[in-house]
């Protein structure tokens, strides 16, 4: 796995050894970003959380390409320290980031989290729909997107749809190979 873009492109992002960990594959990080950066324009100057980091690689990316802010939660802590070497690979970067050791619900729920304008979610693939709508309804509660913001959750293709809170709607969904992206925002009535 490398880094796509950005300042630090093309270097070589350190992955776990075991099955604990399921990376965004470089495919679905360069059609996240194109997606994302289709609806903003850039990534530059926004706040980033990568809920579920793992290794770090879509917050990394986000971090690469000059996002202000960028935030990861992973749970574990040897994947942790290893998403925090990953962040060390982009030098020079004007923006800030932290990686948490943190349960994801838990994080959520502290003051450390904050109003992003992007929220990617990655959850391990058995991880329930009623733990993803637990964690939109805290989002949505807590106010931690930005009313034209973007959540992008990644779940296995073959999975039975979530449900997004009342006045979040589905934008799209994007496969790529066994895992789908699902894209969701505030909808535009509210």
């Amino acid at each position: 796995m490398r880094i796509i873009a950005g300042l630090a492109q093309g270097k070589t992002l350190l992955s776990p050894v075991d099955a604990r960990v399921r990376p965004t594959s470089d495919r679905a990080r360069e059609g996240l970003f194109s997606s994302l950066e289709s609806e903003f324009s850039s990534i530059q100057d926004l706040k980033f959380l990568d809920l579920f980091a793992g290794s770090g690689a879509v917050g990394v990316e986000a971090f690469s390409r000059g996002a202000a802010v960028v935030h990861g939660v992973e749970a574990e802590s040897d994947v942790h320290d290893l998403a925090i070497s990953n962040f060390q690979l982009v030098k020079n970067a004007s923006g800030k980031y932290r990686v948490f050791q943190s349960k994801a619900l838990r994080f959520l729920e502290s003051d450390a989290a904050i109003m992003y304008d992007i929220i990617f979610m990655d959850p391990p693939y058995d991880v329930n729909n009623s733990a993803i709508e637990e964690l939109l309804a805290v989002i949505d509660q807590r106010t931690l997107i930005q009313p034209r913001g973007i959540i992008a959750i990644e779940r296995e293709t073959k999975s039975s749809p979530f449900t997004w809170p009342a006045g979040m709607e589905l934008l799209k969904i994007r496969s790529y190979g066994q895992g789908s992206i699902f894209y969701g925002a505030y909808s535009a009535s509210v």
